[in-house]
């Protein structure tokens, strides 16, 4: 993190690596190292296969689209890996990060971005994120409803924003390890 990451509250933002991605391992693997590499924090970290009722919800403002029904059908076809991520202007840092929506036009116009690596077809794109701080608030509530975000800025940020976090790549999760930095 740069020197300003000191002076500003770091951003949260959500982060889903799609079931194109999480069905190959290496693939996920070194989606979760770009992030990483990227300077950004894994805030909360989860790994499940959503049923189609849920992801109806998540995605409950483009019903009537058209991909609408494809969008759910591939959403819940298998895992998901789901993250809360935090670092300096997250939000459109991680969208950079991925790229443009469709692939087609991520390949083209961002060819080292995740979507134009990963990404098969536009519902198959392999990241989705947040469009705003306000949606990521609203996201990360749905899918970690007991992360309490004003707590988490009271009691955690500052160490993030510090640097001094260790990252579990197990658990794919930076924690703050109060005991070490008590004695430091």
């Amino acid at each position: 993190m740069s020197k300003s990451s000191t002076l500003r509250a770091l951003e949260i933002t959500l982060a889903i690596i799609k079931p194109n991605v999480v069905v190959h391992p290496h693939r996920l693997q070194e989606v979760k190292q770009l992030i990483l590499n990227n300077n950004f924090y894994f805030v909360r970290s989860l790994e499940k296969r959503l049923p189609s009722s849920i992801v109806e919800r998540f995605y409950a403002e483009h019903k009537g689209r058209f991909f609408y029904n494809r969008l759910v059908g591939f959403m819940s076809s298998g895992p998901v890996s789901v993250h809360i991520l935090a670092g300096e202007d997250a939000v459109i840092r991680w969208r950079q990060l991925m790229g443009p929506t469709k692939t087609f036009r991520a390949i083209h116009e961002a060819p080292d971005s995740m979507r134009a690596r990963f990404g098969l077809t536009d519902t198959r794109n392999a990241t989705h994120g947040s469009d705003s701080a306000e949606t990521a608030r609203k996201e990360t509530s749905f899918f970690f409803p007991d992360f309490d975000v004003e707590d988490w800025y009271q009691n955690q940020e500052p160490w993030f924003r510090k640097g001094q976090v260790t990252f579990c790549e197990r658990r794919t999760l930076h924690y703050v390890d109060r005991i070490s930095h008590d004695y430091r």
